[in-house]
């Protein structure tokens, strides 16, 4: 158990530096690149109606569905480490 731990955290380690690797420059080019302000105008431009519609819904649900697992995961993690 001890082996899939260590595997475990490296892995989580490696998959962590390749994401900052790569989203701390895209983020560094867009801010100096005027998407920024492209982003900004198209948020402003766009319909304002009444209601979520269908995928604003499911969008809803979808992050609910993932906060509930993550709450159950650390629940379960910290249930299990009071036991011993």
């Amino acid at each position: 158990m001890e082996l899939v731990r260590k595997w475990f955290a490296r892995v989580g380690a490696v998959v962590t530096t390749a994401t900052l690797a790569v989203f701390v420059p895209a983020v560094a080019w867009a801010s100096t690149s005027g998407a920024y302000d492209v982003a900004v105008e198209a948020a402003r431009s766009r319909r304002r109606g009444g209601g979520i519609g269908f995928f604003g819904v499911a969008g809803l649900l979808c992050c609910l569905v993932v906060v509930a697992g993550i709450v159950l995961a650390v629940v379960l993690i910290s249930r299990n480490r009071k036991k011993r």
